[in-house]
């Protein structure tokens, strides 16, 4: 992390700041945004950007191999299988945690990836808004591979409108007003223009899907899929209420549903590299560790740290009932690098790319970072916590 930025950002700032900070993101809401945003930003040095650059560039060459649907097509649950998937997903978020390896150096491992949105709208938020209220100059950036703010907009347009005009792209989520994630949901329809809506406001008629606005129906087109079907899985009777959008309709997703589990935790074993940790699906483990205490046991099926086995006894791996859908991951130690005013941080960094049809490649964007006390990084396990929560990196030009 860079030290100079740091005394500087620590030297100036005040809770005024941060209390007009947090008034300018809430600006416009229903409520206050339901996750924590961080006092802070962070500061990347360039060693650490290219090394994070590096470390993307070298996952994403494995899901561009042309044989990657079929080494991940076991990654997608029987009753989540969606109709008409595309050929690639059209965005990819990889979650690295700052660490400190055998020599002392600071580098990135990787924690986790996704072929799913993430907030690409909040970003630019959040980043206008320490940029502004924290006196952060044009020195800095939030955006990589060349683009700027306006670039970086239209880059996201594309990959989500396409050809199509912003009221013929819904935004999708399950209960998408209530969800945590809605302030980067109504950012997205100030950048772009695309409606929110939620899964029971589709309507089905014969192959077509439509919305409502004002009580007038219209088409739908494409739909920007932010809905995770964990979060209906406890509903069986759930496509008994709404439309079945697992079935084969005119429209295009992005991304497509399936992206989802194709990248994945499922995805982990089949990586490797300095910034890769070793990754076994849980029944290939030929030999359990004599060092469990170095690792964890992750189910491949579920989000936001759910069900993770952080201090994995041989008891756990033996209670397994189904260890072909777990993953035993070498522990990733965060080093605490971003100093606050009561000392140390932990830090992710979350890559975020876009791939518009039409690419041959992802393009990698913008970022996400998350600070954290707790023993995982995440809003729930930091909740008694300051200097902690969502926030942003920043780069040199």
């Amino acid at each position: 992390m860079n030290p100079s930025a740091r005394k500087v950002y620590n030297a100036n700032f005040t809770a005024k700041k941060y209390k007009k900070f947090l008034g300018e993101l809430n600006k416009g809401l229903q409520g206050p945004i339901a996750f924590r945003v961080a006092e802070t930003p962070v500061f990347l040095t360039k060693d650490f950007r290219d090394k994070l650059i590096s470390a993307g560039e070298d996952i994403i060459d494995t899901i561009l191999q042309p044989n990657f649907k079929e080494f991940t097509e076991r990654s997608i649950p029987a009753k989540w299988k969606v109709a008409d998937e595309n050929n690639h997903p059209h965005f990819i978020a990889l979650d690295f945690g700052v660490c400190k390896d055998a020599g002392g150096d600071i580098v990135p491992k990787l924690i986790e990836l996704q072929g799913f949105p993430s907030l690409y709208g909040f970003q630019v938020q959040i980043a206008d808004s320490f940029g502004d209220n924290f006196n952060i100059d044009n020195d800095w950036t939030v955006y990589f591979s060349g683009l700027n703010r306006t670039s970086y907009l239209d880059l996201l347009k594309k990959t989500i409108l396409g050809p199509c005009s912003p009221d013929e792209v819904v935004l999708m989520d399950v209960n998408a007003p209530e969800q945590k994630t809605v302030v980067d949901f109504y950012a997205t329809q100030r950048y772009i223009g695309t409606p929110v809506v939620s899964l029971a406001d589709l309507e089905q008629e014969g192959r077509q899907l439509f919305y409502r606005v004002n009580g007038e129906r219209k088409p739908i087109k494409r739909i920007y899929n932010r809905l995770i079907f964990d979060e209906i899985d406890n509903d069986p009777h759930i496509f008994d209420k709404v439309v079945d959008i697992r079935k084969s309709f005119d429209v295009e997703w992005i991304t497509h549903p399936n992206w989802f589990y194709r990248i994945s935790k499922f995805t982990m074993p089949f990586l490797s590299g300095d910034y890769i940790p070793k990754t076994q699906f849980l029944n290939q483990v030929k030999e359990v560790p004599h060092d469990l205490e170095n690792y964890v046991l992750k189910p491949l099926f579920s989000f936001a740290g759910q069900g993770v086995i952080i201090d994995v006894k041989k008891n756990d791996i033996e209670n397994i009932e189904d260890p072909e859908n777990w993953i035993l991951q070498q522990k990733v130690n965060y080093e605490p690098v971003v100093q606050a005013p009561d000392g140390g941080v932990k830090v992710e960094i979350r890559l975020l790319y876009l791939w518009p049809d039409g690419d041959k490649k992802p393009t990698l964007a913008i970022n996400l970072a998350r600070l954290s006390r707790g023993k995982m990084i995440g809003v729930r396990y930091n909740k008694d916590f300051d200097w902690v929560g969502g926030t942003i990196a920043f780069m040199e030009r």
